[in-house]
């Protein structure tokens, strides 16, 4: 399917590219609110391929528990070469880029990015993670070199970067601690590189956002889902797209949509594609009903292990009666992490707002409450 949109996101981003690399800017938003679909549109669509090279790291391929597999994660390790000669390999694998154009756009249209090369001597597997973080490290700031000395600009995306946020440096130092400080080398002392971090976990972003370390060293862009008058345009898009014009629906029918699901991508296809088969009527309801009984279950079970939890998350919920965002100050901090865990709000730590991550959980919590006369 096509694209669609997003221009307003797309110029922020391509404007910070477009500028001397300075902070580190992490993308964010609620779950499926179209972050990692954006950033991918802009890599293989809107960037101008004779000034940048693009890198993504997309950290939910495998899972990642351990330092060995962020390598694998960020890697591909070339155990042909006994080169360890960092300089030599990194000046062999940027002259491979510039001279195999065809075969790295391919490269790029495939992955979003050309795939990180690393030669296996420079990984020094029987040395302890701390000496090899550091290799892995000069490796990239020598790749990102050479590429600023072909005039060049490397383009250096990491998607949901919060999976490394339990991994550890020999049982000691988190990784991300290093990390980040090798990011902001690259960016607000060496101006070296543009980073980008993608993450859907609010609460990552909420602790990046007032980490001391990160001070006035990185910003925040915002995507979130569809507002009212995209949204009205994103359905005749997909109805266009999915139903081939089978289905006009009428302005009132698309802001039924819209009062029900709000602005949700991912939700948005799915009311689009079961109209293949059922009614507007039947596909609303079946999705609010959907999302009322795991509101509900998911009430139930707290109630059962947890009485007090249980006072709580109600009271919670009830705030929502009449809006669909409030001051994340109103709600104490385990309790607002325990729900943002759970998916069932969004925290905008920026904004300082907590909100349902779409309207659909909106309505769903307030038809919960009422089925069980909690309101």
């Amino acid at each position: 399917m096509k694209f669609f949109n997003r221009e307003k996101e797309i110029k922020e981003i391509l404007s910070v590219i477009e500028s001397e690399p300075q902070l580190i800017h992490f993308i964010y938003g609620p779950i499926n609110s179209g972050k990692s679909t954006l950033i991918r549109e802009i890599i293989k669509n809107r960037l101008d391929k004779s000034k940048y090279i693009p890198f993504l790291i997309d950290f939910r391929q495998i899972s990642v528990g351990s330092f060995e597999d962020f390598i694998e994660a960020m890697f591909e390790v070339d155990y042909t070469t006994k080169i360890d000669d960092i300089k030599k390999y990194v000046k062999d694998f940027i002259n491979w880029i510039l001279e195999n154009t065809d075969t790295v756009s391919k490269l790029i249209s495939m992955y979003s990015g050309v795939p990180l090369q690393i030669p296996a001597p420079v990984l020094k597997l029987e040395e302890k993670e701390e000496r090899r973080i550091k290799n892995i490290y000069r490796y990239l700031k020598e790749l990102f070199l050479e590429i600023r000395a072909k005039g060049k600009v490397p383009v250096f995306i990491l998607d949901e970067l919060q999976m490394l946020k339990d991994i550890s440096l020999n049982g000691n130092r988190p990784l991300l601690k290093s990390f980040f400080q090798f990011l902001v080398a690259l960016t607000k002392v060496e101006h070296l590189a543009h980073v980008f971090c993608i993450s859907s976990d609010s609460l990552f972003i909420e602790h990046v956002y007032s980490s001391a370390e990160l001070e006035n060293r990185a910003d925040y862009i915002l995507i979130d889902d569809f507002e009212k008058k995209e949204t009205l345009e994103f359905i005749d898009f997909l109805t266009k797209e999915l139903l081939k014009g089978k289905i006009v629906l009428s302005k009132k029918e698309k802001e039924r949509i819209y009062d029900f699901v709000g602005g949700k991508p991912v939700l948005l296809i799915k009311v689009i594609n079961k109209l293949k088969i059922k009614t507007l009527d039947e596909v609303l309801n079946y999705l609010l009903q959907d999302e009322k009984q795991k509101i509900k279950y998911f009430l139930e079970d707290v109630e059962e292990k947890d009485i007090k939890l249980y006072k709580k998350v109600i009271d919670v919920f009830k705030l929502f009666q009449d809006k669909e965002e409030i001051p994340d100050s109103l709600v104490k901090k385990p309790l607002k992490e325990f729900l943002v865990n759970k998916n069932i709000l969004f925290l905008d730590p920026i904004k300082g707002i907590l909100k349902p991550q779409s309207r659909l959980t909106y309505h769903a919590i307030n038809r919960a409450l009422k089925e069980l006369k909690l309101v």
